[in-house]
């Protein structure tokens, strides 16, 4: 802003002075000046004063309005800025919070896969185990059976061998006794019919 009307008018006194002649026995500390054009400027001065001052008035109105916009702006501004920026602090402690939920469910679902595993592991190890056992009972029922299958078929086998052996001899001694001459030769018969049968 430029000079005011006041300031001017202060500069053209303060010119007209310097203009102005000093008397003679004043040595410069008295001058002589024109009284119309001093009065004519002070005049001025005095009318314009209150113009200036009302200017000024309005000027100071219109800075303390300025600034009081720019505070509400400013605190519009600031308050702005700490709602964002709680909105970000919020943001981020979801974000957190998503952050850890998604671990928790990551380290749940972790465990609970490797317990599955390790009770399919054991269970599969006991079910391999029984059937082990349990085939292991079954060959040793069937070894069993077997072997008392053998024993009574040996037993079965000696007993009709010995039937056909009495048997034999039964034959034997009644040839003999048609034919008592050749009792020796019939009787050594049986004993390699024996051997060869056995």
């Amino acid at each position: 802003m430029g000079n005011s009307r006041i300031e001017q008018i202060i500069e053209e006194i303060e010119d007209y002075i310097d203009t102005c002649k000093g008397t003679l026995l004043s040595s410069g500390e008295k001058i002589i000046v024109n009284r119309e054009r001093i009065e004519e400027l002070l005049r001025e001065l005095r009318m314009k004063t209150p113009e200036e001052i009302k200017r000024y008035q309005r000027v100071l109105a219109n800075k303390d309005a300025i600034m009081e916009d720019a505070q509400q702006k400013a605190q519009a501004i600031i308050a702005q800025a700490n709602i964002q920026n709680q909105e970000l602090i919020n943001e981020h402690e979801i974000m957190q919070q998503a952050y850890e939920q998604a671990n928790q469910v990551i380290d749940t679902a972790t465990s609970q896969a490797q317990e599955i595993l390790d009770n399919a592991t054991r269970d599969a190890n006991e079910i391999r185990l029984g059937a082990i056992q349990y085939t292991d009972e079954l060959l040793a029922n069937l070894q069993d059976m077997m072997q008392r299958m053998v024993e009574t078929s040996n037993l079965r086998y000696e007993a009709m061998m010995n039937n056909f052996q009495d048997f034999y001899n039964v034959i034997v001694s009644n040839r003999a006794e048609l034919n008592p001459q050749q009792p020796q030769q019939e009787t050594a018969q049986p004993e390699e019919t024996q051997e060869t049968q056995e």
